[in-house]
């Protein structure tokens, strides 16, 4: 049988599928559908270091080929978090890779530090949420910031470190660079774009926050060519997702330079994918008598 395993930020992952943040939640609620032993990680959905009550609902529209999302990364916080989510996670053999979110550098260093010393494997850093003390702009549409608070967290990280990059910028390779500048052990990339729906029968916004996170089948092709700019940018490696639905898509991920993959959306429609992606993947390296799945990633870069 080919070998599945991938080695990442100095862990090794029996496989390279994981769930992506957001679309899991911690596990808990996709475990009679999905056994969580068979993947090689699972994301939890961002943890803030005080409960976030998200934005006001409707929250989410779908879309052709894919969704829109305004859930404002609504969590219960790390106290609720450390003492209900994590310990459950434990029980399985899996990595467990914590999303952490704030709202200033000092929240995101917080959080960082509470999750020490616990079982979590890898942190994964969402700095697409809104800076308060800058206007809003997010963490990571801005290089310098990015670099500022990638080092800032690894001064007080035990675990690795891969910052997750927002599309919604002019060059993502720029944004990827001042994390690796600033330390990071990894990058996990695309995040969402940034899209809006109007619901013609009422004439108005289909989500409360006006705009909100494209996901999903739709923009897939943009996140594989982030990745594939991204590979040839930094050596640090990367996760890749967005839109992956099938172990096509997974596959196209690692093969444009991603070495684990994230599946997001299709959770939703079909609780199993990502086991179903995993035994795909493994008939495609027997298909093709491929030995390594680390043969594949970036295959198409060399």
């Amino acid at each position: 049988m080919s070998n599945m395993s991938v080695k990442f930020a100095g862990l090794t992952f029996k496989n390279p599928v994981m769930t992506a943040s957001g679309t899991f939640g911690s596990g808990i609620e996709y475990s009679e559908f999905v056994d969580l032993n068979k993947l090689g990680g699972v994301v939890t959905k961002g943890v803030a270091i005080v409960p976030w009550p998200g934005n006001p609902t409707p929250r989410i529209a779908e879309t052709y080929g894919g969704m829109i999302n305004a859930i404002g990364l609504q969590n219960p916080g790390i106290d609720v978090f450390a003492s209900r989510d994590l310990p459950y996670l434990e029980k399985y053999d899996t990595n467990i890779v914590v999303n952490v979110c704030g709202k200033s550098k000092e929240d995101y260093v917080e959080c960082v530090k509470r999750l020490a010393d616990t079982k979590a494997d890898l942190l994964e850093i969402n700095i697409s949420c809104p800076n308060v003390k800058e206007g809003g702009i997010a963490f990571g549409q801005n290089p310098a910031m990015v670099e500022d608070i990638t080092a800032a967290i690894k001064k007080v990280a035990r675990q690795p470190v891969v910052m997750k990059l927002s599309p919604n910028v002019t060059d993502i390779t720029e944004t990827a660079k001042a994390a690796e500048a600033g330390g990071a052990d990894g990058v996990s990339l695309i995040n969402t774009l940034t899209g809006m729906k109007i619901d013609i029968h009422r004439r108005t916004y289909a989500l409360a926050n006006k705009t909100g996170g494209l996901s999903g089948p739709c923009i897939k092709p943009v996140a594989v060519r982030m990745v594939n700019q991204v590979a040839n940018a930094v050596k640090i490696p990367i996760i890749g997702m967005g839109g992956i639905v099938n172990y096509e898509d997974a596959l196209e991920f690692i093969m444009a330079g991603a070495t684990l993959v994230s599946v997001g959306t299709a959770n939703f429609h079909n609780p199993q994918v990502t086991m179903e992606i995993v035994d795909g993947i493994q008939g495609y390296l027997e298909k093709y008598n491929v030995a390594d799945i680390n043969e594949l990633i970036g295959v198409v870069n060399r």
